[in-house]
């Protein structure tokens, strides 16, 4: 074989296939580092399907429904009536239907007809005192005049019924005649009582009679309403309902409760104002608001205001927070009203 390049045609044919050969020897070595050191595009996955799952609602849990809150509350009349009215949103110590003495023609109204002021509205239809009724005093005995002697009247005279003279005729079925004298006094007596013949018919009588001594007349009877005293709002249109003075009103614990309290706290503020012996100026007002806890605690003093002096609101607190704790709620206020409430009292000074 010639030697290579001697022959310029091999020669070049043999560079050829030499460049060629080290041409991709040279490719197969570079290409894998050319490829490693480029950063490869992520190759787009299909996302994977979306998982199943069912949703299951548990039935409803029922519930025992809830009272709707007291509305409005009003001081019934203790002494009149204790019916169920059929609606009404006012609540009080005991169940009680509107009526008034005289009735309003066409009147419809859940309050009797009622005269009084208009500046101050309150829900009071009675007036009373919660004083105890005191024993009267014993009325000191009349001076008793001795009885004089007795004059003993004449007797009155008596004569029995006078004889007959009696006159018939032969013939049975003829008339006859029957005679007898007149005379006074005469009574169905068998003898005769001597004695005046005019006597007064009093001499029957009872001989003495109970004397009434003005200087000392009998105590009047009276009737006192076991109530708070009142001050009247004036309404004119009431209910045709004939009977005591009545309000619409249910009975319910929160409302007897809260009778209790008002009426404890109207004696405290009276008691008060008695041992002061200073009564706050006339025509003013006492605005006290606090919380009352499920204890019957008086929690928190919220706010006192009003145009009474230091000393009128002074008193107003503590005819509050004297008589505190007034006892626990029942189950059903809790649940009504949950653990505290908070109360406004407006205090008036007459």
């Amino acid at each position: 074989m010639p030697p290579l390049f001697q022959d310029p045609e091999t020669r070049s044919i043999e560079v050829g296939v030499t460049g060629i050969i080290l041409f991709h020897l040279l490719l197969l070595l570079l290409v894998p580092q050319v490829l490693k050191n480029q950063k490869g595009h992520p190759i787009p996955r299909r996302p994977p399907p979306p998982r199943q799952f069912q949703i299951q609602l548990a039935p409803p849990v029922p519930r025992k429904p809830v009272p709707p809150p007291p509305k409005k509350f009003v001081e019934a009349n203790p002494n009149a009536n204790n019916n169920v009215p059929t609606n009404t949103t006012n609540f009080a110590a005991q169940n009680q239907t509107v009526a008034q003495e005289k009735p309003t023609p066409k009147g419809q109204n859940d309050m009797p007809a009622i005269e009084g002021q208009k500046e101050i509205k309150t829900t009071q239809i009675v007036n009373g005192t919660l004083e105890k009724q005191q024993a009267q005093a014993p009325v000191a005995p009349a001076s008793v005049t001795p009885p004089k002697a007795a004059i003993t009247p004449p007797k009155q005279e008596q004569k029995p019924l006078a004889g007959t003279d009696k006159t018939q005729g032969k013939n049975p079925d003829g008339y006859g005649t029957a005679l007898s004298k007149d005379s006074d006094n005469v009574k169905p007596i068998q003898q005769e009582v001597k004695g005046a013949k005019n006597v007064p018919v009093a001499q029957d009588a009872a001989g003495t009679t109970p004397r009434i001594d003005p200087r000392h007349p009998q105590p009047r009877k009276t009737l006192q309403q076991h109530v708070r005293p009142a001050i009247f709002t004036e309404n004119k249109f009431g209910t045709q309902n004939i009977g005591a003075m009545a309000v619409d009103a249910r009975w319910s614990s929160y409302g007897e409760y809260l009778q209790r309290l008002i009426e404890s706290v109207q004696i405290e503020w009276d008691k008060i104002l008695e041992v002061s012996q200073a009564y706050p100026p006339s025509g003013t007002l006492v605005t006290v608001r606090f919380t009352l806890d499920s204890k019957g605690r008086v929690a928190t003093i919220i706010e006192v205001s009003g145009t009474s002096n230091e000393h009128g609101r002074a008193a107003c607190v503590a005819a509050i927070t004297n008589r505190s704790p007034y006892g626990e709620w029942t189950a059903d206020m809790i649940a009504l009203l949950g653990q505290s409430q908070d109360m406004t009292f407006t205090f008036y000074y007459q």
